[in-house]
């Protein structure tokens, strides 16, 4: 019989990896946070919120972890010290006193629950899986219901290796990345629209039926993620038509199906690069779909997606190579402002949430992160019944987003702009800001 291995037998200490190239480009002004909005429909219940909040972090001991360094290295350590629920919209900093060190945190007020957490210890799928879990417990005893418990994980279960371990820094058979031309610069938001003293950073929200976006999305040959690249692309192309630059959106893409690791919690995203090229711009919407999509099948071929895996392994290995921390921000510095000159704008859409039976107390459900660099990142979520697009810049003003509404309406998508705000992020304490 094989002895299973426990959480707390192997995982006393973690070496960061994979988390090393977000956690060297964060910063005050960009902190790599997801945070989580969920505005239930019902006035939040504080009492039952901490105890759904210490249930379900029973469920996830990877992510009850303190960051401290030891011998040059930084390592994620068991830290068993509260979760922090705090009663505001703002927040507390992570990895701080306030958090109780902890890289992730709770807050309310009235009927809103905002998760937020470290972008470098996971992405979108791993808070996906945290949040299916709160709510579940959350929901059950706040409306003294029985929900279904399929497809969620819960506290007392075996928790497998395969969720905490890192399932990039010991792959040693990664295909070497081909040796292609760089790529050329792309438009820049910000240079194109004079927004260069508009500094405020600023979220647009807005809703589309799932059905409607879904029907519409198949019967042009995409799905939501393209389609979405594809509108912004053509409402960017409308605006500056006679751009020297080409119009590249970045498409995440989950990269665990392709390193066998559909259980891995880490921060597992790559991209596909989507070009809106000159000789497309006459096609009609359903072709420059395909062409779209086309590109996506290229770029998510499991040796594609293993050869960018490759090359972000072979940063991070950098990054270790660097003996302080000076040095380490100096050369993320340098790989992040390499990214920013050849992407245009990013897509993200993690896929439907599935929240399941707790879906029907929802009532709205935002996800906002950071923008890599400059410009825009659309965070797409599928939640009850709706997607929500939410527009997140480092700049106000609406140029863009009135673009893409024009071409919702163009295509007879009927939209809501539900609200417009300040994006709020909190700061994450950095070890040699201290």
């Amino acid at each position: 019989m094989i002895e299973q291995r426990t959480f707390s037998e192997e995982y006393m200490e973690q070496k960061l990896f994979t988390e090393l190239r977000t956690l060297y480009v964060t910063s005050k002004e960009r902190p790599n946070v997801i945070r989580i909005r969920i505005r239930m429909r019902d006035l939040v219940d504080a009492e039952i919120l901490r105890r759904a909040v210490d249930t379900t972090m029973q469920r996830y001991p990877y992510f009850c972890v303190e960051l401290l360094k030891k011998e040059g290295q930084y390592v994620f350590a068991e830290n068993h010290r509260p979760v922090v629920i705090t009663h505001s919209l703002a927040g507390v900093e992570l990895n701080s006193k306030e958090s109780n060190y902890h890289m992730i945190a709770f807050c309310w007020q009235d009927n809103w629950i905002i998760m937020d957490v470290f972008h470098g210890m996971t992405d979108g799928t791993g808070a996906y899986e945290v949040v299916r879990t709160l709510l579940y417990y959350y929901c059950s005893e706040r409306y003294n219901v029985k929900l279904k418990e399929e497809g969620i994980h819960l506290a007392g279960e075996e928790i497998s290796p395969e969720e905490w371990e890192d399932p990039v820094v010991g792959r040693s058979d990664l295909p070497l990345p081909r040796r292609n031309e760089q790529m050329t610069d792309a438009l820049n938001l910000i240079a194109a629209a004079g927004l260069e003293d508009d500094h405020r950073q600023t979220v647009y929200s807005v809703a589309v039926s799932e059905s409607e976006f879904m029907r519409f999305s198949l019967d042009n040959d995409g799905s939501p993620g393209t389609i979405v690249s594809l509108l912004l692309s053509r409402a960017i192309a409308k605006l500056y038509p006679e751009a020297g630059n080409i119009i590249r959106i970045a498409l995440c893409v989950n990269q665990r199906n392709a390193l066998q690791a559909p259980l891995a919690h880490q921060s597992l995203v790559g991209g596909v690069m989507l070009e809106y090229k000159e000789q497309m711009r006459d096609w009609p919407l359903d072709r420059q779909a395909t062409a779209y999509r086309g590109m996506v099948f290229a770029q998510t071929l499991e040796e594609q997606v293993l050869m960018g895996l490759a090359s972000f392994k072979g940063i991070n290995e950098l990054l270790l190579s660097r003996e302080t921390d000076q040095e380490r921000l100096s050369v993320a510095s340098n790989i992040n402002a390499l990214t920013t000159r050849v992407v245009t704008a990013a897509v993200s859409y993690v896929g439907k949430a599935n929240y399941r039976e707790a879906e029907q107390y929802i009532r709205d459900f935002r996800a906002w992160t950071s923008v890599l660099g400059e410009g825009m990142l659309i965070e797409i979520s599928a939640v009850n019944g709706r997607f929500t697009l939410d527009f997140i810049q480092t700049f106000a003003s609406p140029v863009f987003v009135n673009a893409f509404l024009k071409e919702l309406d163009e295509n007879g998508i009927v939209y809501d702009l539900q609200d417009v705000n300040e994006l709020e992020l909190p700061n994450i304490v950095l070890p040699w800001t201290v």
